[in-house]
């Protein structure tokens, strides 16, 4: 593990796996840390089949930094993840991720897709109730605790308390923001949330997905999936010039399933700890 300088912003990582294999980045989602239950575990899989892996905190997720000057939270860490990867000197990457780190990858991509050889992805949020559901996940309490008790209510929410533990900087940066204009920053970040006819994918202009001309594995979603609507996997795969789909190794209830599990770090449970599952096709689509 170790700490990185992008833009201003630390960013905490971890580099596993040979030094002289191909870069593999693999990012998780939600607000979730690097190592969050299934995620190391799936990053190791890798490492051991050829892949330098790179598991990395988000700006806001785990030990990194944060800051509210992007257009939306996921500009914030799709820009982190090309100024991470260009401070690494890492070239020819391979990008792999689930849920928000399927929608970062391919906003990444978009941004550096002369550096990136295949990509990967699954559980791709969308739909309009999906959507909504992640402005008010990421942005909504915020929102709510600002209004009502200034920047030091919002410190002390619950989704702060682990990244503050292991980032004080993160308490330090939120007490620093003025809450009128937090508020306004959550409200446009919000807003990126949106649902469009026009993109399966907020913050991906259709034009952004034709210029990923890479090799794309697109997972796709179950039926019984709100969150990650099938419709959005399979539009999403339309729009890719050079995409595959594919049926994930689990069944239709899988997003419904994993939803029960308890966020329960020492005993490695959680909502990515079935990742590893996917491994075996990931890895013989990366090796065609």
């Amino acid at each position: 593990m170790a700490r990185i300088a992008v833009d201003g912003l630390e960013l905490d990582y971890e580099l596993i796996g040979p030094e002289q294999d191909p870069p593999l980045v693999l990012t998780p989602g939600g607000r979730y840390p690097r190592d969050t239950a299934g995620v190391p575990e799936l990053g190791r899989i890798f490492a051991n089949n050829g892949y330098r892996v790179l598991l990395w905190d988000r700006p806001g997720c785990g030990a990194s930094d944060i800051a509210f000057t992007a257009p939306s939270e996921s500009v914030m860490n799709c820009e982190a993840l090309v100024g991470l990867v260009r401070e690494l000197g890492l070239r020819d990457v391979t990008l792999v991720g689930g849920s928000a780190g399927s929608r970062i990858s391919l906003m990444a991509a978009a941004r550096m897709p002369q550096n990136v050889r295949r990509i990967s992805i699954w559980w791709i949020s969308g739909g309009p109730v999906g959507l909504a559901g992640l402005a008010w996940f990421y942005c909504g309490d915020q929102i709510a605790a600002a209004s009502k008790g200034g920047m030091e209510a919002v410190a002390s929410l619950p989704s702060w308390a682990d990244q503050i533990a292991r980032n004080p900087r993160i308490r330090e940066t939120l007490l620093a923001q003025d809450p009128w204009k937090y508020i306004a920053t959550m409200q446009k970040w919000g807003k990126a949330f949106a649902y469009s006819d026009e993109t399966p994918v907020p913050g991906m202009a259709p034009g952004d997905f034709a210029r990923l001309t890479m090799p794309v594995q697109v997972f796709r979603s179950g039926r019984s999936d709100m969150a990650h609507t099938r419709e959005t996997s399979e539009w999403v795969q339309r729009l890719l010039p050079n995409s595959q789909m594919f049926e994930p190794p689990w069944d239709d209830q899988e997003w419904n399933y994993v939803s029960t599990f308890p966020i329960d770090p020492a005993n490695r449970r959680g909502r990515f700890e079935r990742w590893p599952l996917i491994a075996p096709m990931v890895l013989d689509f990366l090796k065609d």
